[in-house]
C-alpha cells in the first residue's frame, strides 16, 4: 500500500511525491528506542511524585503509604534553613546564568576578529576542553588551584593578602568560587552557539558601516551586536527555564557544612533529606516545588522570548 502527499516544483506546479507504509513505518521505528529510553527514564519515574503528599514508607510502598496532601509543603517552609536554601539556589543560578551569557559572547566577537586559523582552532580546542570533563575531576582541579598552598593564594600573599584566604571554607568568598569556576569550565563551549550566529550576519552590513566611516568598533556595536541579538534573547529564555538549577555535581563536590549558609541549594539540600536522613516524602516535595517553578519559568521565558523576537523555544 502507498500513500501520497503533494509537492510545489521549482515552477510552481503540483508534483505527487509517494511512499509506501512500510518504508513510513520504518522510519518510525527508529524513534522506538529513544522513545523507550524516555518512557522509562524520565515519564516512568515521575510515578514517584506521588511520595511528595504520602508519608512515604519503604516497607509499605506508594500503594498503603499514608496520604498527608499539602502537609510535607507546609512543613517544607516551616523549616529554618529552607528559605536561605532557596536565597542560595537563586542567587548562584541567577549569577551563573548572567556570566555564561556575557563571556561567551564576548569570548565569541573575540575569536570571530582572529584572522590566522590555526590560532584560532587552537585556541578553540583549548577552551572547549574543560566542557568535557566531569565535575569529580575539576574539583580537585579548582579545590588544589584555591588550597592556602595554591597558585591563587600565591598571588593574594604576594600582594599583601597577609596568610591568605580560605576561599572554600569562607561563606563570603565561596560563591564567587562557584560562579567563577563554572564559567571557566562552560564559557568555550556556550560560544559555539554565538560563533555560528555570527557567521549569518550579512557582510554587506559591515561594508555599508565601514563606508560611512564606522572603525571596527562601532560595527561590533551597532551591527554585530544586534545580528545576534535574537540568539542572546532565545538562549537567555533557555537558561531562565534551568535557573533553579545551581549545579548539584559542581557544589556536592566542592562544599563542606562550613558553607552551608551560603552554598547549600535545592539539589544539594534534597539529597541530604532524601537520602542521607532519608526523609523520603519532604526530599521529594522539595524537587517537585522545584519543578513547579522551573516551569511558570520556562513557560514565562518563551513568552517573552516570542514577544521580544518573535521566535520562541516551542
Amino acid at each position: 500500500m502507498k500513500q501520497t502527499s503533494t509537492a510545489i516544483t521549482a515552477g510552481g506546479k503540483p508534483r505527487k511525491m509517494k511512499g509506501t507504509t512500510s518504508e513510513i513505518a520504518f522510519f518510525h521505528l527508529m524513534l522506538l528506542p529513544g522513545m523507550i529510553m524516555l518512557a522509562l527514564f524520565v515519564f516512568l519515574p515521575l510515578i514517584g511524585s506521588v511520595m511528595a503528599f504520602q508519608n512515604y514508607s519503604p516497607a509499605k510502598g506508594l500503594l498503603h503509604s499514608k496520604w498527608v496532601g499539602l502537609n510535607n509543603f507546609q512543613f517544607i517552609f516551616m523549616l529554618p534553613d529552607s528559605k536561605q536554601v532557596f536565597i542560595n539556589t537563586l542567587v548562584i543560578a541567577f549569577a551563573k546564568m548572567i556570566c555564561n551569557i556575557v563571556v561567551p559572547v564576548i569570548f565569541a566577537l573575540m575569536l570571530n576578529e582572529i584572522r590566522i586559523k590555526t590560532m584560532k582552532k587552537t585556541i578553540q580546542t583549548v577552551v572547549y576542553l574543560p566542557h568535557f570533563l566531569s565535575w569529580v575531576v575539576l574539583a580537585t582541579v579548582v579545590t588544589n588551584m584555591f588550597s592556602l598552598s595554591g597558585p591563587i593564594n600565591a598571588v593574594v600573599k604576594a600582594i599583601g593578602g597577609g596568610d591568605g584566604i580560605q576561599f572554600l571554607a569562607d561563606n563570603k568568598w565561596f560563591r564567587s568560587v562557584i560562579v567563577v569556576s563554572d564559567t571557566w569550565k562552560e564559557f568555550g563551549y556556550n560560544s559555539v552557539v554565538y560563533l555560528a550566529a555570527l557567521t549569518g550576519i550579512d557582510a554587506s552590513l559591515y561594508e555599508a558601516a565601514s563606508i560611512d566611516g564606522a572603525a571596527r568598533f562601532k560595527q561590533t556595536l551597532h551591527v554585530t551586536l544586534p545580528g545576534i541579538m535574537p540568539t542572546i534573547i532565545l538562549m537567555t529564555a533557555l537558561n531562565l527555564g534551568n535557573i533553579l538549577n545551581a549545579g548539584f555535581d559542581q557544589i556536592f563536590n566542592l562544599y563542606n557544612p562550613i558553607v552551608y549558609q551560603t552554598g547549600d541549594i535545592i539539589d544539594t539540600y534534597v539529597y541530604r533529606i532524601g537520602m542521607v536522613e532519608r526523609q523520603y516524602s519532604i526530599g521529594t516535595a522539595v524537587g517537585l516545588f522545584k519543578s513547579l517553578i522551573s516551569f511558570i519559568l520556562i513557560l514565562s521565558a518563551n513568552a517573552g522570548a516570542k514577544k521580544a523576537t518573535g521566535t520562541g523555544i516551542f
